[in-house]
């Protein structure tokens, strides 16, 4: 879409305010908003931005980042292809932004820039990444003391849970259509007041801005159904968290699916292989990315259905990495894999770019992954784990940054003002959360995500 377009849908939608719409280090969506009046301008000029903002966490807690402070600014330049119109807000749009300086440059802090660098860089050797996400997340009401309540008790899968939530999913499924998004699968899920749908892959950048458009589109209709929407990856302390999986394949410049062979017993190529075990050989530090907030911590658990195990396998949904059964009808076409370990408090830039450069890593120095593991792997005895390199993942934020601040080809690949930046808000966070009680640090989650 060109800006003149973006101008003239907006003004035969009588749209009042575009927001541009970034997703911070903390995994907060932020943004400010322009005027009809000067959208023409602000597609060209963007909206200034404080250099600070990067250096806030999702407490609102301005952290201490070299270069990040009162001082200087960059601009919030929109993707014009990103425009949508919002459903759940009156005379409204939004833009997926990219941050650039004053210089015209990518600043090294944005993370679409990141995942835009990790995509071309893929693209230099004929290679795309396609990706989307599945997104679980808890629907809540609130009662007079403020705590939030699941909004029904309903079983996994159950209709019954589908059917009091009807409403609402049938005014989300729409709101989400008529942004452009596909959908492809909803149900209730294992959680109380819990519920997953699926957004149609698309390549790497769309899908990440699909995943901001979604999560914002998920709060405003429950909002409009006097509901509360949290992604949160564990909302609370006596029920199922929410994963935000990915689910990701690789394509050539000829549109063929390089994951699949037909000649593999189980359909996985090579390449597919390599790209796995690069995932896998960075896991522990790119959780740091996928799960990067204090509560994910509280989900990655054994035997959680959340994969907190170093592993792959066949449909293994206790895998950190599960190899997909394609669709019987599109064997090659739908042939992928899915990070379990991973959930929507990240920053979809950041964790499909950390994905990205895990996965070439692989294949530049054509890892192989180990032997897939068919069974839980929490019920293996420790000696089987050990001898077979089965190893849990981080058990908390603190473990997993410290493991991405010693992964050299993360952080060179997050550069050093966006890897700086990361790991002094995800640090801050975590001290912060550490001095608070458990029900504090729930609520506190509860709501952001």
């Amino acid at each position: 879409m060109t800006p003149d377009e973006v101008v003239q849908q907006a003004r035969d939608a009588h749209v009042r305010l575009v927001r541009f719409l970034y997703c911070d280090t903390g995994g907060v969506i932020r943004g400010k908003a322009t005027a009809m009046s000067g959208l023409e301008g602000r597609i060209h000029d963007g909206i200034g931005l404080t250099l600070a903002m990067m250096a806030m966490n999702s407490l609102d807690h301005l952290t201490t980042v070299e270069g990040m402070g009162p001082v200087g600014e960059i601009r919030l330049v929109p993707d014009p292809d990103s425009f949508a119109l919002l459903p759940y807000s009156p005379h409204s749009a939004m833009m997926s932004v990219d941050m650039i300086t004053n210089e015209r440059i990518p600043w090294g802090a944005c993370p679409r820039s990141f995942l835009k660098r990790m995509r071309d860089s893929a693209a230099e050797h004929g290679l795309h990444l396609s990706a989307a996400f599945e997104a679980e997340f808890s629907l809540a009401t609130r009662d007079e003391d403020g705590n939030y309540i699941p909004f029904d008790r309903s079983l996994c899968f159950s209709s019954i849970g589908m059917t009091q939530a009807a409403q609402f999913t049938d005014d989300l499924v729409a709101a989400l259509e008529a942004q452009g998004l596909t959908v492809e699968q909803y149900y209730a899920e294992y959680g109380h007041g819990q519920h997953e749908i699926s957004i149609r892959h698309s390549d790497v950048l769309r899908a990440a801005d699909n995943q901001v458009k979604l999560r914002e589109t998920l709060r405003g209709v429950a909002w409009q159904h006097g509901l509360y929407a949290s992604l949160a990856p564990k909302p609370w302390p006596d029920q199922i968290g929410n994963g935000g999986h990915i689910h990701f394949s690789l394509w050539d410049d000829h549109g063929k699916n390089v994951f699949y062979d037909r000649e593999a017993r189980d359909g996985l190529s090579k390449v597919g292989r390599h790209f796995m075990a690069g995932v896998l050989d960075h896991l522990p530090a790119l959780v740091a990315l996928t799960c990067p907030s204090v509560n994910s911590y509280k989900r990655l658990q054994p035997q959680a259905w959340s994969s907190a195990y170093i592993a792959w396998g066949h449909d293994n949904r206790e895998a950190a990495v599960r190899l997909a059964s394609p669709f019987w009808s599109e064997v090659e076409g739908t042939t992928n894999l899915e990070l379990k370990a991973a959930d929507s408090s990240s920053n979809p830039y950041i964790a499909l770019g950390g994905l990205l450069a895990a996965g070439l890593d692989g294949i530049e120095r054509e890892l192989e992954p180990p032997e897939p593991t068919e069974v839980d792997p929490a019920t293996l005895p420790d000696s089987v784990r050990a001898t077979r390199g089965i190893a849990p993942l981080p058990t908390s934020l603190e473990q997993a940054c410290n493991n991405l601040q010693m992964d050299s080809l993360l952080m060179s690949a997050l550069g050093d003002l966006l890897s700086r930046s990361y790991l002094t808000v995800r640090r801050s966070e975590a001290q912060a959360y550490a001095e608070m009680s458990d029900d504090d640090q729930f609520r506190q989650h509860f709501y952001k995500y």
